[in-house]
């Protein structure tokens, strides 16, 4: 099997981890209803292949304050997953799930640990799609959390993985109730991880 990366990926292939993103992201947001018991609705992820230096941008320059959730992904493919949010939307979130008004400008450490919480969730929820889909054993690491600005978070991918890719897969994920909480899932496998994915679907790689 050929090793295949972000940067020689076919529109065929783009299409399928598009439509796994889609998947992924819509089992993440029956998840979060479900912890924050409301009705969360969803639109359409936006599921994008990009530079790790335009992310920043995306989410509104690499200075904008986010949360970010961290995982090592391990199992029959490796590597790691992200979910970022805007310190705003994190706080909503965090609010929800608490019952209960942020505290101050600065997340607590109980508001800390609800946040990793929900970020472990999502994410789980999001691999546990992907594994059901390929039929590959696939778990994440504890969480780690991290807030910061952008591009301070997205330097730990970006180091890690350039090696191999210049380039990450982008699932914008609107998560609404009455407020906005969107996040962004960024899904970065290592080098033989992308043909394992394809392969499992049937495709020849």
């Amino acid at each position: 099997m050929a090793d295949i990366t972000l940067n020689d990926m076919s529109d065929q292939y783009f299409d399928v981890l598009k439509e796994i993103g889609n998947i992924g992201a819509g089992n993440a947001t029956t998840a979060l209803s479900q912890m924050l018991n409301t009705k969360v609705d969803m639109k359409v992820p936006q599921v994008r292949l990009m530079e790790f230096k335009e992310v920043g941008t995306t989410m509104g320059g690499e200075e904008q304050i986010v949360a970010g959730i961290y995982l090592v992904v391990e199992g029959d493919i490796t590597g790691s997953i992200m979910f970022m949010q805007r310190k705003e939307s994190a706080r909503i979130m965090v609010s929800k799930l608490m019952g209960m008004e942020p505290q101050g400008e600065d997340f607590t450490e109980i508001e800390m640990s609800a946040l990793k919480e929900i970020g472990n969730i999502i994410t789980g929820a999001y691999l546990n799609s992907l594994s059901t889909l390929t039929n590959l054993t696939i778990y994440p690491s504890v969480p780690d959390l991290c807030i910061d600005m952008a591009g301070a978070i997205l330097s730990v991918p970006a180091i890690e993985f350039g090696t191999i890719s210049d380039r990450l897969l982008l699932i914008q994920t609107d998560f609404t109730d009455e407020e906005d909480m969107s996040g962004y899932f960024i899904l970065v496998p290592d080098e033989e991880s992308y043909g394992k994915i394809l392969t499992s679907l049937g495709f020849q790689i």
